[in-house]
């Protein structure tokens, strides 16, 4: 019998325990020889899918505990426990499930967000109402629980660059959202002292009949509205169209002054539009697999 993600979690962390760094295919391999999995078990496939169900539950079984912590991986396609995973094991848990990680912030944190409840509705993790409704209602539910689980993956991609690196990021997000210019040209500010904080130009469209001017910030805290108001100042004589792009947030004080500009339009992009652009616009992404969801075509049997 396969088991699920949750019941591999403890023996994947177990093989991890000498410290040592283990390539993923490798863990599989011995995780399917301590589960006395049959050749057919290890080579069943998902359901309209090209990935062994055993792998994928593998796959995730690793991704909760590198999200609690507990393993981190140091390179692609290797695995190794961390400080966190070698003190829970410490412990001898007789099992790790995801009410065992979730003692762990970070993992509650990015759990949660693959979930959207209304104030009232608690989270539960084990079994959550998801499973409820019509099967179309369920697979709609799981997809955007996946996605969400990306884009959490994404911002911390993302928070990760360098300032340089971020603002050709943005650049690059943005021509590929069907802004105009090439990428040589919209990058000629990028690593230059700026003039209020000038990182980029772009073109409206691709006949380039306006310019649109950049400002890209790569800060933890939120961006407040003496921010907003140096771009704005560094726009005067040079354009009326802005955007203003940071992996943080906008204080409320920052988007209210954005949206009382008269002759000069600013838009506000922040952490969550950016990652909402990439899915949106598959930048940054791969579709993993597709499903097909199929019914009666009722106009072909009205031809007999």
């Amino acid at each position: 019998m396969i088991p699920d993600d949750k019941t591999i979690m403890l023996p994947l962390l177990m093989l991890l325990s000498d410290e040592k760094e283990i390539h993923i295919k490798d863990i599989v391999n011995e995780l399917a020889e301590k589960f006395k999995l049959t050749r057919e078990e290890k080579e069943k496939l998902l359901p309209r899918g090209n990935e062994p169900i055993f792998n994928n539950r593998v796959r995730w079984a690793k991704t909760y505990l590198q999200k609690a912590g507990l393993l981190e991986i140091p390179r692609r396609g290797f695995l190794k426990i961390t400080q966190r995973g070698l003190e829970v094991l410490k412990e001898k848990p007789d099992k790790i499930n995801f009410e065992f990680l979730m003692r762990f912030e970070e993992f509650k944190i990015w759990r949660n967000l693959s979930y959207k409840q209304k104030k009232e509705e608690k989270l539960n993790i084990e079994n959550k109402s998801t499973e409820e409704g019509t099967p179309e209602e369920v697979i709609s539910s799981k997809i955007e629980e996946i996605n969400n689980l990306v884009k959490y993956d994404l911002k911390s991609k993302i928070k990760s660059l360098t300032p340089e690196q971020f603002e050709r990021f943005v650049i690059d997000i943005l021509l590929k959202m069907g802004y105009g210019g090439s990428f040589e040209e919209a990058s000629q500010h990028i690593g230059k002292s700026h003039d209020g904080g000038i990182d980029g130009i772009i073109k409206q469209d691709i006949l380039g009949l306006d310019n649109v001017y950049i400002q890209a910030k790569q800060w933890t805290g939120n961006v407040g509205a003496t921010e907003l108001q140096t771009f704005v100042g560094a726009l005067q004589g040079k354009g009326k169209k802005g955007v203003f792009i940071t992996t943080s947030q906008f204080t409320k004080n920052a988007t209210k002054y954005a949206k009382s500009l008269s002759d000069i339009k600013v838009i506000l992009i922040d952490g969550d539009k950016i990652v909402d652009y990439m899915m949106k616009f598959k930048i940054g992404v791969q579709t993993l697999r597709s499903y097909e969801l199929l019914k009666i075509d009722e106009d072909y049997f009205e031809l007999f």
